[in-house]
Formats: structure tokens, sequence, C-alpha cells
């Protein structure tokens, strides 16, 4: 079997061709390796090379240490420096093909996830006529943390110029660079969010989908200064690229667990703090406050909701239902608001069905849906989160209201649009319904 060659702008990428006949293209460099003088800089195109990239295994992750602890989603590690790649999953490498494009944005509550995770492929958007494409960024300290000589908001940085590497090269992979839609999960929920009030990504998608996104708030800049300020004083190491540039993995690592003790200075902080923030610049203005008072993301199609028990299972459980309300259900739903009022394109759901696995039986817990989406309900992992027979009905429903709305801005008759008359929310369980009043 012949061996899919494509040539993007940079230089010809070698995939490989599945059974089911689609085609996956793995660890493609949208950016140069963030290391050395590079390491706390705004992303680099990567340079040209001549010689056909083997692009037949996933590239190296920003994730050092798994989040296993919060999230359900088996997302491996994968050593190396060049963590600025994506992954392309296509039907077929036909630039006359003109098909949709779903480019994914992993969560992980920015300080960790991998776009390597077996719940991010891409077959079943193949199978339906989609493009996926799966993206890998800076996290944590590298991503996020203020620092006085380096550009701010890094991890915002490296999504915009993935989604201009989609915009320049998906053609070539049977993608059509005008019918792009971004969506991601928790903090990738949150990166769609962002790039809704990013003026510099306006353009490069025409869709949003925003899966249980968490935006830290407040989010102006004072509080990334004052993050800054407790990673010095903690540390004792200076919030500079210069004093961090050459440390290690494990040491920059280290250094950045200091800001999640509890303790003088931290507590007044929010739980997420290496997360994007309002730099007046590239994030003109809080997030929130720009897509709920403001005309961020006004002419942009929106899809957006969350789990009933996010993370309900937290201990004690009055503590994890408070989260699940603060951090989820309140946001989600002041957005869906302020859209409707302002009519703008707003598809409001919440998924309720509930899993029986150990530890979650009974709960419609953070992440349970991404297997749904994606119509991967037999992926590794799935069993351990959802229990056994989770419903393939339910997976058909949901991912075929994905595909409807990356085809068409629309998600189907079935889900109806979130207006200030209807206030219509899709809720997602063994028999979806739709429910009016929010």
């Amino acid at each position: 079997m012949t061996e899919p060659l494509v040539t993007t702008l940079r230089g010809p990428v070698r995939g490989e061709r599945r059974a089911d006949g689609s085609l996956r293209f793995l660890g493609i460099p949208y950016a140069q390796p963030p290391v050395g003088e590079l390491r706390f800089a705004a992303p680099v195109p990567p340079e040209a090379w001549a010689e056909p990239w083997d692009a037949t295994a996933y590239g190296p992750t920003a994730q050092r240490r798994p989040f296993a602890d919060v999230t359900t989603i088996p997302e491996p590690s994968v050593p190396g420096e060049g963590v600025l790649n994506l992954n392309v999953f296509t039907p077929e490498a036909d630039p006359r093909a003109g098909l949709p494009v779903l480019v994914w944005i992993h969560g992980g509550g920015y300080v960790a996830g991998s776009a390597a995770s077996p719940w991010y492929d891409g077959a079943a958007f193949n199978r339906d006529g989609v493009v996926l494409v799966s993206v890998g960024y800076r996290l944590g300290v590298e991503g996020f943390l203020h620092l006085e000589d380096a550009p701010d908001n890094r991890g915002v940085r490296d999504w915009v110029a993935a989604l201009e590497w989609v915009r320049d090269n998906i053609a070539a992979f049977g993608g059509d660079p005008a019918k792009v839609t971004v969506a991601g999960q928790s903090a990738g929920g949150g990166a769609v969010q962002t790039l809704l009030a990013v003026p510099s990504a306006r353009g490069l998608f025409r869709g949003a989908i925003s899966v249980s996104g968490a935006v830290m708030r407040p989010q102006g800049r004072d509080l990334a200064e004052a993050v800054a300020a407790l990673f010095t004083s903690r540390t004792g190491v200076p919030a500079t690229a210069a004093a961090l540039r050459d440390l290690t993995d494990d040491e920059l690592l280290d250094l950045q667990d200091h800001l999640d003790v509890d303790g003088p200075g931290r507590d007044e902080l929010p739980m997420v703090v290496l997360a994007p923030f309002a730099d007046g610049e590239l994030v003109p203005e809080p997030v929130h406050e720009a897509l709920v008072d403001g005309l961020a993301g006004a002419d942009v199609p929106l899809m957006l909701g969350h789990t009933a028990h996010e993370f309900d299972m937290v201990e004690p459980r009055e503590l994890g239902a408070a989260m699940t309300e603060a951090m989820f259900r309140e946001p989600v739903m002041e957005i869906a608001e302020a859209r409707a009022w302002a009519g703008r394109p707003t598809w409001l759901y919440r998924f309720d069905w509930e899993a029986t696995a150990p530890g979650y039986e009974g709960l419609a817990h953070h992440c349970v849906d991404v297997p749904f989406a994606f119509d991967l309900l037999d992926a590794p992992g799935v069993p351990e989160a959802l229990g056994d027979n989770p419903p393939q009905a339910l997976a058909d429903a949901v991912h075929e209201a994905w595909v409807r709305f990356v085809r068409d801005l629309d998600p189907g008759e079935s889900w109806p649009r979130h207006t200030s008359d209807t206030r219509a929310m899709r809720v997602w369980t063994t028999e979806p319904t739709v429910v009016h009043g929010g």
C-alpha cells in the first residue's frame, strides 16, 4: 500500500493509510521547537525541509506529567523538543475535496494534556466527511506565566499559529480553509472562548464549539502579575525568561508546583492561575467579559455547554457541586444568555448521561461527553471512565450534531438555537430532549 505524501508550504510530509482507507499525518511541526532562545518566545514558523517528514507517529508533547487526578482521558506524554506540532486526520488528501475542518484543542487545566490521546482520533469524523486537526501547545509556566522579558500568552500564540498553519496548508490535505471550526474541552473549551476574543484569530475559523470551557476569572493583567510575583517569592527565582530558559523540564515543573500550595498569597488567587489572561494586546480584555458584555465572537456561530456534574465527584461533594456551578454552569449560561439577547447564533447543551464506572457511578462527570462527540466508545480508557456498554445511539446523535455543525454551522432541526424567545437547550441523555427556559 502506497504511503500518502502531501506537500506543505514548508516541505513534504509522509503519513499512513489506515485500514478504513482514511489517512493520518502525525506530528507535523507548525512552529520551530521552543527551546533555547525560543523557549519563551512567540512561535516561529518552522524551517523548510526537502526530504519527506515522517508523519507516522505522534510528535513530542508539552505534557511531561499527566494530569491523572482530574481528567479521565488517557493522554500520553511523548518526549522531545518539537512540541509545537499537530496531527491531521483526513478522508483523502485531495486538494479538490474542500471538506470542512475541525481543529481540536485538548484540555488539561492549561498545565497538562496531550494531542496524542486515543480519544482524539479523527476516524469517525473522517468517515463522515470532516478533516480533523489536533493541536499541541505550550503548557504551564512555558505557555502562560507572565514574564517581564517575554511575550505574554505564549500558549494562545501557539493556538493562533496552528490555525494559521491550517489556513495555509489544509487544502493540500483535502480541507477547506474557509470552513474551519475550532473546538476544545475543559481548558480546550476555554481556549475556544479565548480565541473568540483574540483579534488576530479573526478570520481563521468560522464556527466554535466550547465543551465544558474553563476560563480563569478574574483575568486581568494585575492578576497575572500577582501570580508572577508569587512564583518569585515562593521559588526565589525571578519570573523572567533569562532566569528560566536553561532549566530542565523537571526543574521548571518543580518550581511550577510551588504555585499550587495553599498559603499566603495563593489563597487569594483563582484555582487555575497558569492560563490565558487579558494582557491588553493579544488578549485585549478579560475573555468572559468580552463575550458577555462586548462584541467578541459576535459573528461566529457557537455551540457550548457542560456536563451535569462536572466536578461533583470532588470531596466533599458540596464543594464539588459548587465548583461545577461556579466554573462551568454559571459562565456557560451567562455567555449563552448574552448572545441570545444580542441575536448571535448560539446552541446550548447540557450532557446528562450518567456513567456507571466505579468512582463515577451516577455522574455526568467532567470529560464523560468526549467519547460520544468523537464516536469512540471503543477507545482505550473509555470503560474505566464511562462503564460498560455506554449507549451507541447517544454517540450517534451527539457525533451527528457535531458533524452537522462543522459542515453547516447548524447542528440540525432537532436542536434549535438558544434565542431570547426560545431559550432552548439540548439535553443529552439516553433519550435526548430539548428543554426551554435555560
